[in-house]
């Protein structure tokens, strides 16, 4: 017998943070300067790290190239690389900071895979610890987060700062 999981809370965000807006997420916010206000961790030479407003778990992070596309396919040597690095350093501080159990690391590409915003892409990183999806987020429609996203950001902020090595070609 298989055993299914449901989050209806997920919907929400997919009708309304998914709408189509005129001015793009990942373009704008590293635009604006404002990294701590727009939660951007980390920038590096061709992709940046920044918090997800609406994390399924704590340190739910993403990766997204600066360069404005939505296929994968077109990212150039220099993006992947970055982006790669980037994804090491991240798991490396989730890791230390979190000790979360397990990652779900992906793209979501396009609507029907769950991207509530596909017109940039982006890689999410997710911590997972083993119990992490309870009654709360099934049954009351609710995710229940044991800490603020400013506190997230703080934390990720200074393990990004302590994992980070010479080799990673990554900046603040």
């Amino acid at each position: 017998m298989q055993e299914r999981l449901w989050a209806p809370w997920r919907m929400q965000y997919v009708r309304e943070a998914g709408t189509p807006s005129a001015e793009c997420l990942f373009c704008a916010k590293p635009a604006e300067g404002a990294d701590a206000q727009n939660l951007i961790l980390w920038r590096s030479t061709q992709c940046y790290v920044i918090l997800n407003l609406f994390p399924y778990t704590s340190g739910h992070l993403m990766i997204a190239p600066y360069r404005h596309t939505r296929d994968l396919a077109s990212l150039t040597d220099a993006e992947w690389l970055d982006l790669g690095n980037l994804m090491r350093l991240c798991l490396r501080a989730l890791e230390r900071e979190y000790r979360p159990d397990g990652f779900n690391v992906g793209f979501n590409l396009g609507r029907a895979a769950g991207a509530g915003i596909e017109e940039h892409l982006h890689l999410h990183i997710v911590p997972r610890w083993h119990g992490d999806t309870n009654f709360m987020a099934t049954i009351g429609e609710t995710r229940v987060l044991p800490e603020s996203l400013s506190e997230t950001y703080a934390r990720l902020q200074r393990a990004l700062q302590e994992v980070n090595t010479p080799h990673d070609g990554a900046t603040r």
